[in-house]
């Protein structure tokens, strides 16, 4: 079956002129230059967590990048509201394999 297009709940136009394509937002890419992720250590539920936050671009940006530090580490976590949670302390080795990427840290 082919790809939905998200077109706005619009089903059907009597225009013979309307474009639904023309209705899609451009995708906001931000180089991971001109990114500084903090990167924190928090305990959360009594567990030791690896937050990076301050991430800017569109959400899947957000996922891949939180899939790479997942696969990298083998650990569980999750990406959403900008912010990556990993399981685990691992502060130093995330600081690292971000600026490996391209990407500004702090914390």
């Amino acid at each position: 079956m082919g790809k939905k297009k998200n077109r706005g709940g619009i089903v059907y136009s009597t225009n013979q002129d309307y474009n639904y394509d023309a209705d899609e937002p451009e995708e906001d890419r931000v180089e991971p230059k001109g990114q500084t992720l903090y990167v924190r250590r928090e305990v959360r539920n009594g567990k030791s967590t690896t937050v990076v936050k301050e991430f800017k671009g569109n959400p899947n940006d957000l996922k891949e990048l939180g899939k790479k530090l997942k696969n990298k580490f083998g650990v569980g976590g999750s990406a959403k509201d900008g912010d990556i949670i990993i399981q685990g302390d691992l502060q130093a080795k995330a600081k690292a394999f971000l600026e490996s990427l391209g990407y500004k840290t702090k914390g």
